[in-house]
């Protein structure tokens, strides 16, 4: 088990999954055209995949540029998720 971890593979198994539940909540939209849009679904995975890249970075050894700019991109694009929320938020209030 700790070789699972320590390799990153945990990480990889995660970020899978997340891919596989983005594309059904796409397919789900596309369909039903219910649940969360498509632009804010995908800045919301990808911040939380750039979250777990710098995770997987860490854990494999990677030097810590890696890490910094996985979290620096987890920012930027946890950013860029507020400012559509609050654009949405102030259409619809406003």
């Amino acid at each position: 088990m700790v070789d699972f971890f320590a390799s990153g593979r945990a990480v990889d198994l995660i970020l899978i999954l997340m891919a596989l539940e983005t594309a059904g909540l796409l397919l789900h939209w596309r369909l039903r055209a219910q649940g969360v849009p498509p632009l804010p679904l995908l800045i919301n995975m990808t911040s939380g995949a750039c979250l777990l890249l710098a995770v997987r970075a860490a854990l494999t050894g990677a030097p810590w540029g890696w890490v910094g700019l996985f979290l620096v991109a987890a920012l930027v694009v946890h950013l860029a998720d507020l400012a559509v929320r609050w654009q949405e938020r102030s259409a619809r209030v406003g």
